[in-house]
């Protein structure tokens, strides 16, 4: 499961530029793990101060997550899938991997998984600025690396992929296809990527739905009509088990 920041910003009404705080995220992470025992990432966005690091790595333990990501960018977050990033800047690489060097040494279980995100493709820095990263992020003990793209197609992280896979120091890659969303699991697998992430679907497909249903009961003056296209209350009661 992604414990997106987008969707936790989102479903509380705040801008996805890291305003909602480690700590409430945190917070509905301990509501969802009382309820799941599936394996959780966390989107740390770009992990924070590196001084704080700790604290957030000893919590997301505590709660039960099992990996966490951090992007290499600094200064005031922007999604990275807006076509104008104007103004985003990444880390210099080595402070970047003093970050997860940081996190590496924190973490009590090496089940805890580190996943590096660079964003050389977001920021138009090109191919061989995400290798150097990926080599140095890599040398420094992340488990994975996020090649993040914006593009319409694949080509772009399959380039990465084919040169990285080259390196001694290749380590497994993750994708998340919300703009590439063409791409099927099978060719991101030949490529040499071993999670894929679906980040906002769920979200995307909520609103819309909670949407229609409002202007349905507002046309009607009444739920009838609404009724026919959503679940019964009987199911949703029986989502949630009494013992």
């Amino acid at each position: 499961m992604w414990s997106s920041s987008l969707t936790d910003s989102a479903t509380k009404g705040l801008p996805d530029n890291s305003s909602l705080s480690f700590s409430a995220r945190i917070s509905s992470l301990n509501d969802l793990m009382d309820v799941t025992t599936k394996p959780i990432v966390f989107d740390a966005d770009n992990g924070g101060l590196i001084e704080h690091l700790p604290f957030l790595v000893r919590s997301l333990e505590r709660s039960g997550v099992s990996a966490i990501i951090m992007e290499d960018k600094i200064g005031l977050k922007k999604n990275s899938l807006f076509k104008n990033q104007t103004g985003t800047k990444q880390d210099k690489p080595k402070l970047f991997a003093n970050k997860i060097k940081k996190v590496c040494n924190t973490r009590q279980s090496q089940d805890f998984m580190v996943i590096a995100r660079i964003e050389s493709f977001i920021v138009g820095k090109g191919l061989k600025d995400a290798l150097h990263r990926a080599e140095i992020y890599s040398k420094v003990g992340a488990d994975a690396i996020l090649i993040h793209s914006k593009e319409k197609t694949p080509a772009e992280i399959f380039s990465f992929a084919r040169e990285f896979r080259k390196s001694k120091n290749f380590i497994p890659l993750v994708s998340v296809p919300s703009t590439y969303s063409k791409v099927y699991e099978k060719d991101l697998i030949k490529n040499g990527f071993k999670l894929v992430i679906y980040a906002n679907q769920l979200l995307r497909s909520a609103y819309p739905a909670m949407q229609n249903t409002a202007r349905t009961i507002l046309k009607n003056s009444r739920a009838l009509e609404a009724d026919k296209k959503i679940i019964p209350i009987k199911k949703i009661i029986n989502l949630i088990k009494n013992d």
